[in-house]
């Protein structure tokens, strides 16, 4: 019979972690205590999810709404050929994987469209919010909450070869919407779908953004919010200071518009027809610019006057000058907001 190996206790599995004198054991401490609440399960989301996982936070909430695809393999990690195979909901396929690592944390997973009139139940009782997202007006999102609710969170992009990182602290350092007042107009940021994206760039901004988020967990008042930039191609990093803008509508107002404001007031379902209808932001968007953008990845784009024509993963999709756009073969809300966010946001 095989010998059973007992499976240590937590004082022997953070060892070299709790070694490291800036955490230490009060530090492990707080990370044990803590709520942490990832908002997407992806290429960000999987490195972050893992990340604290394996230092031992306490409680992990993870929510994703799409389901795994072949073209996340080389970048998502917490996912492999069976979940692609049977398309498999992200936040189930995360979950089962995180499970697997072992360890003391309690991981929740939700498949779910994440929207102003769920957030905060999704979130509640967590201590820090983490991005893993793939959109700005989600992103915007998180920042209300947080600012509303004085929450630290995170805020982490990637594109390309590089990516972006930003600690906020509500009430001591700038908010997202200090560093970027309104969001862009739709189709004026490239996308990991539109530009592509690099495996060792996921990993650098996830991992600065999971070390960020551990010292906040541990020790908050030691740190001095900067906006990080790493490239791994290039093989560069710089930071800077982002000062706070007292005018800032969120953390200077007070005013949480898009808390207020459900975004599943974006969509709308047409009566007798398989599609949904998804509303952009403003008017005026530049259409020869997104289907040059398109181009790359679908040989299918077509412009005529004020309407964009093309085939995205399957589905037709229209997109008309004034930030709207029809998506075709589907009556799932959530599939055609992932569509519109993924290609045209």
């Amino acid at each position: 019979m095989a010998n059973l190996i007992k499976q240590p206790g937590p004082e022997s599995r953070f060892d070299r972690q709790v070694r490291f004198s800036p955490l230490g054991p009060d530090g492990q401490k707080c990370l044990a205590d803590a709520s942490v609440f990832i908002l997407g399960a992806g290429a960000l989301g999987g490195v972050l999810a893992q990340a604290f996982v394996r230092s031992g936070v306490g409680r992990l909430v993870i929510v994703d709404r799409d389901s795994v695809e072949w073209s996340n393999l080389p970048r998502q990690i917490l996912f492999e050929d069976k979940h692609a195979e049977s398309a498999t909901l992200k936040a189930l396929a995360a979950k089962a994987s995180l499970d697997r690592m072992g360890g003391p944390t309690i991981v929740e997973a939700h498949a779910a469209h994440v929207d102003a009139e769920n957030i905060k139940q999704l979130s509640q009782g967590c201590d820090l919010l983490m991005d893993g997202s793939d959109n700005m007006e989600t992103r915007y999102l998180l920042n209300d909450l947080a600012v509303q609710q004085d929450t630290p969170w995170v805020y982490a992009g990637v594109v390309g070869s590089s990516g972006l990182v930003l600690p906020i602290l509500p009430g001591a350092g700038p908010c997202l919407r200090c560093l970027f007042p309104e969001p862009p107009l739709s189709g004026s940021l490239e996308t990991c779908d539109t530009a592509g994206v690099l495996m060792p760039a996921v990993g650098a901004v996830a991992s600065l953004a999971a070390g960020v988020g551990l010292r906040l967990l541990a020790n908050p008042t030691s740190m001095t919010p900067r906006l990080i930039e790493v490239d791994a191609w290039h093989g560069e990093s710089r930071s800077l200071k982002v000062p706070r803008n007292q005018d800032c509508p969120t953390c200077g107002k007070a005013q949480f518009p898009f808390l207020e404001a459900p975004i599943t007031e974006r969509t709308l379902t047409m009566c007798g027809r398989d599609s949904v209808q998804v509303r952009g932001r403003g008017a005026g968007i530049d259409l020869a610019q997104i289907a040059q953008r398109l181009t790359p990845i679908t040989s299918d784009v077509q412009v005529t006057g004020p309407m964009l024509r093309t085939n995205l993963d399957g589905y037709r999709v229209t997109l008309f000058q004034d930030g709207r756009a029809l998506i075709e073969g589907t009556q799932d809300k959530g599939k055609a907001l992932a569509i519109y966010d993924r290609f045209l946001a």
